[in-house]
């Protein structure tokens, strides 16, 4: 069973060629949707894909309509294995996971996909390290100055309670808690 997907960004824009299109390849159902690609949480491409039976085929009329990035393409016909489904992009004939050569040229991308993300991984790391090698401080900016931090042990040492002298930092009580 064929099942379609067409999606525009705005309101402005129509979806008569994509489910023209869609007619044309046989698809049974039809979900629609008005939203951005970039969006992640898109309720019909959700509903579509929970509702996916064993040996249906998601059709769409160009990858675009579907996935905003190669990573994203990937993850969402993952979750069309997953369901044991096939996917189709009718403009696009390499991406067709009916076909052996589709299921090769989507493993290709798969690799390069993962290739790409483990290469940004280890820039990022090399970035962070050379960064603390220059002095260059990682993470959230300290609640508490060195003084104030000073002022705290004191305070505590001379028995304030953890409660009013976060009050009177304006800070959390675990943030208190944790100077020593």
């Amino acid at each position: 069973m064929y099942i379609g997907y067409a999606r525009v960004s705005t309101q402005g824009q129509t979806l008569e060629s994509q489910l023209e299109l869609l007619g044309k390849a046989n698809c049974s159902k039809i979900y629609k949707e008005v939203a951005s690609g970039a969006r992640s949480d898109r309720p019909h491409l959700q509903a579509l894909l929970k509702g996916l039976e064993p040996g249906s085929t998601l059709v769409v009329t160009r990858l675009d309509r579907l996935a905003r990035s190669t990573i994203d393409l990937l993850t969402t016909i993952k979750q069309i294995a997953e369901r044991e489904c096939m996917f189709k992009s009718l403009a696009d004939p390499w991406a067709d996971t009916t076909t052996p050569a589709g299921r090769l040229m989507l493993t290709v991308l798969g690799g390069l996909a993962e290739f790409e993300r483990e290469l940004i991984k280890a820039r990022t790391s090399e970035g962070r390290e050379r960064a603390k090698r220059a002095g260059v401080r990682m993470g959230r900016r300290p609640k508490l100055s060195a003084h104030q931090i000073a002022e705290v042990r004191d305070r505590k040492r001379l028995g304030e309670s953890v409660r009013f002298l976060a009050r009177s930092y304006g800070v959390s009580p675990n943030t208190i808690s944790r100077v020593r």
